[in-house]
């Protein structure tokens, strides 16, 4: 199903003080903040997550990785078995395992905002590489470096990619990722939301200057907003882990949030609170506490 109805607001508007509302889902990213380093999910993690499962309180794994790429956590996705994967861009059912999860919730990035984004930002920042993520399929420029240890699907130019009579057409695209060898990560991503303006949503996950184009107004808030919405949670009942831009709004729009100890400047801005490194358990610090807490 694609979806790009308008979505509920991701702009918090307190009204009640976060710690006076009981937490009834917890959203964490992975890279960074639930995972450790070497990509593994610690026992006391594992635990701390079942532990908020069996409180009831669901946990949404809301990340930049493609389905495809979340065989990491998908034994402790619990009862729902949802996760929000292409900072928004989908939404997944991972209980059939790797390789055999099914698509909830596709909110694309239509392929006349990709080509223009690509233009603008060929213009703005000329030496930008790319490469095209979709449902299924993974496309990517001959020179865009092999940032992600799987082979494309098709190389061609990124304006051939998003073309009427390219591989995977009929298929959604979710976002494009444009790659610059020498530019600041930081500087890339403000000269690339200047040039792109509404036409695209553009944020950053990786330490490199690796930038994330999805469509407008598609972010882990805006969709995390709308699964919220569906089970008639509201933002004041979410607790929210992050580290990188990617996650800046849906810390912003979360009833708490907590930035980890290794997380980048804007994230410790966004969040109303600080945990440790993601090295040292950070999410299952909190989480535990928050249970402490429950009557």
């Amino acid at each position: 199903m694609r979806e790009n109805d308008p979505v509920t607001s991701a702009t918090r508007q307190p009204q009640t003080p976060a710690a006076a509302v009981r937490p009834r889902l917890i959203a964490t990213d992975l890279d960074g903040t639930l995972l450790r380093d070497d990509k593994s999910v610690s026992p006391r993690t594992v635990a701390a997550l079942a532990a908020a499962e069996e409180a009831g309180i669901e946990v949404f794994f809301v990340t930049g990785r493609p389905a495809r790429w979340m065989d990491v956590v998908s034994d402790h996705v619990h009862g729902h078995g949802l996760a929000i994967c292409g900072n928004g861009a989908a939404v997944v059912d991972l209980h059939g395992g790797p390789g055999a999860h099914r698509f909830v919730k596709v909110r694309e990035l239509a392929r006349p905002n990709a080509l223009d984004a690509v233009g603008l930002l060929r213009d703005a920042a000329p030496g930008t590489m790319y490469a095209v993520e979709q449902t299924y399929g993974f496309y990517q420029e001959p020179d865009y470096p092999k940032l992600h240890m799987e082979i494309p699907d098709q190389l061609a130019p990124a304006e051939d990619l998003l073309g009427p009579d390219a591989p995977g057409a009929d298929e959604p695209v979710l976002k494009i990722l444009a790659f610059h060898p020498t530019l600041d990560p930081d500087a890339f991503l403000t000269l690339a939301r200047l040039a792109i303006g509404d036409r695209a949503n553009v944020t950053r996950s990786s330490p490199s200057a690796l930038l994330e184009i999805s469509g407008p107004g598609v972010s882990k808030a805006s969709t995390l907003a709308l699964c919220c919405a569906e089970r008639g949670i509201s933002h004041e009942e979410v607790v929210a882990f992050g580290d990188m831009p990617n996650d800046v709004e849906m810390l912003t729009w979360a009833g708490q949030s907590y930035a980890m100890g290794n997380a980048h400047p804007d994230v410790i801005t966004a969040a109303s609170g600080r945990t440790v490194a993601n090295n040292e358990d950070g999410v299952a610090v909190v989480i535990e506490r928050l249970l402490a807490q429950q009557p």
